[in-house]
């Protein structure tokens, strides 16, 4: 176990380098007689500070570690300094046998992290995934786009890696958990960039995401596991509550145990656990379109003359609008990326935002959402299901019925009328295959009333946001799972069953993708807590 001292809130010009850090922190510790050596020092996060747009800096905390002497609190408080202990996993073995080998449904971050723990301790467990491999993902993507064949198995939402591939790969996880640190090394060990580990906003980007999926994967099968593309769960064998088999279409596998990392777009299979009477709860979520505009827009309003600075790329915001009626909120924001086709059922429109590593394209893009609550759309599961999808297949009708998105500028939004008016953003959309149409055409009207009072607050924030010429382009609908499967707390097992384990952002426990890795890695260890490999 790794210990030593953070030195937060040193704050330094753009230009100044890491080693420039590393003397602030020597300085502050000196004043405590503490004296690292030269190579104890490493950059622990990263952000910028930009509230004064004359005056951007970088806020560094330094790493420190070694053989260092024990300070009291008070002083490394005064100091600005607080103590380190790395986050470590804590695996406790059980003794339980196993019938039989474990089985995970679904290759997302949950799915991929749970099994890649399991395979390490030597359970060689079997990944059944719906969609195709990396390779045949980037495939059927493109053969959307220039066909519009849609392939409902392998597609933006389905596929190795979940749904996060294709996006900008975000990191950042609103939950303070210590693991967090310990997913950002694995992945930088399967070939992510090294900053994600001290930046406060990293980010990924579909590019290098799919090479990292790939060498998880790899890692899985060299250690005994399989992968299983194109392989959907249908139904499970089970007596008293206890799993045997997993059905899918291509045949019965049995198993030992059941991890369900299924994502948020497997309403099928919602389906089938809702007929066999699984506990399954609605639960809020947002809808909303996709607002693009010219990056350089973004970085002057939020960057000033420093806009264009190498050493900060482009631009990121994350906006909130409350009333004691509604929210609205800025989501999985893409600097420099794109807006994305990411339906996964036919005659359906849905929108989301990806970026290259990079993130060097023309425009910047984000989720405008609105709150959606139970009582919207009838507070049962099935009915929460069917909320997304109306919005999905009315825009699919307003997108012109072949697979176009509807959009519309946002100063006609914001007007309520939709003359077609000229904008200098071309909405990025399947190349922009995009239609004209009034958003109330598919979105309902307390969404859309929302997201015209939650516009213009956002213009006070950001100048420009609201500008006559940025696009909205929908529906976004695919934010988070509509439902909750329940499980206990402890044993992390679903109401009902011995050895069925609901897990991730499709079991409605995490929002992305570091979070969706946890309960995975959780879900791992609490199975290995019980069982010892088959």
């Amino acid at each position: 176990m790794t210990k030593g001292y953070v030195v937060n809130n040193i704050a330094l010009p753009i230009d100044a380098s890491s080693e420039e850090a590393f003397c602030v922190a020597k300085d502050r510790l000196a004043v405590l007689n503490i004296f690292p050596q030269d190579d104890s020092y490493a950059i622990y996060r990263k952000s910028i500070d930009a509230r004064r747009k004359d005056d951007i800096k970088f806020v560094y905390s330094v790493l420190v570690t070694g053989e260092l002497p024990t300070v009291d609190e008070s002083k490394l408080a005064s100091a600005r300094i607080s103590r380190y202990t790395q986050g470590t996993l804590n695996v406790s073995e059980g003794t339980k046998s196993l019938k039989g080998r474990a089985l995970v449904v679904g290759s997302g971050p949950c799915g991929l992290f749970s099994a890649l723990l399991l395979a390490e301790r030597g359970y060689k467990p079997i990944i059944i995934e719906r969609g195709g491999s990396i390779e045949e993902r980037k495939r059927e993507v493109e053969k959307f786009r220039l066909t519009r064949i849609l392939n409902t198995n392998t597609n933006i939402q389905f596929g190795a890696g979940g749904a996060g591939t294709f996006s900008d790969g975000k990191l950042v996880t609103r939950i303070a958990d210590p693991l967090s640190d310990y997913v950002m090394t694995r992945l930088v060990e399967f070939g992510a960039p090294s900053e994600i580990q001290y930046l406060a906003k990293p980010h990924v980007g579909t590019d290098v995401l799919s090479v990292v999926v790939n060498n998880v994967l790899r890692r899985i099968q060299e250690l005994g596991g399989e992968i299983r593309f194109n392989t959907t769960l249908i139904d499970f064998k089970e007596k008293l509550g206890e799993i045997t088999a997993a059905v899918t279409d291509k045949g019965i596998i049995p198993c030992s145990l059941i991890i369900l990392a299924i994502g948020h777009s497997s309403r099928d299979t919602y389906s089938m656990l809702i007929s066999k009477g699984a506990d399954i709860v609605a639960k809020p979520f947002s809808v909303g379109m996709r607002i693009e505009h010219p990056s350089e827009l973004i970085d002057k309003a939020m960057y000033g003359d420093f806009a264009g600075h190498p050493s900060l790329g482009h631009a990121e915001y994350n906006l909130s609008y409350n009333t004691k009626v509604r929210g609205a909120y800025t989501f999985c924001m893409c600097p420099g990326g794109e807006v994305v086709a990411a339906t996964s059922e036919e005659y359906g429109v849905v929108t989301n935002g990806m970026s290259y590593h990079a993130r060097d394209g023309e425009y910047s893009n984000s989720a405008v959402l609105s709150s959606v609550f139970k009582e919207d759309y009838g507070a049962t599961p099935m009915s929460a299901i069917d909320y997304q999808r109306n919005i999905e297949r009315l825009a699919f009708i307003a997108g012109g019925s072949d697979y176009s998105a509807p959009y519309t500028t946002v100063g006609d939004f914001l007007s309520s009328s939709y003359k077609n008016r000229y904008t200098t953003v071309v909405p990025s959309y399947m190349h922009g295959a995009v239609r004209l149409a009034d958003p109330e055409a598919y979105l309902p009207r307390t969404v859309t009333d929302n997201l015209r009072r939650a516009i213009c607050d956002f213009d006070k924030k950001i100048k420009g946001f609201a500008s006559p010429y940025a696009t909205l382009t929908g529906a976004e609908t695919r934010t988070s799972a509509p439902i909750r499967i329940i499980r206990d707390v402890i044993t992390r097992l679903a109401t009902g069953y011995t050895n069925l384990y609901p897990a991730g952002e499709g079991a409605g426990y995490a929002g992305g993708i570091t979070s969706a890795a946890i309960d995975g890695i959780n879900t791992a260890l609490e199975i290995i807590s019980r069982y010892k490999p088959y």
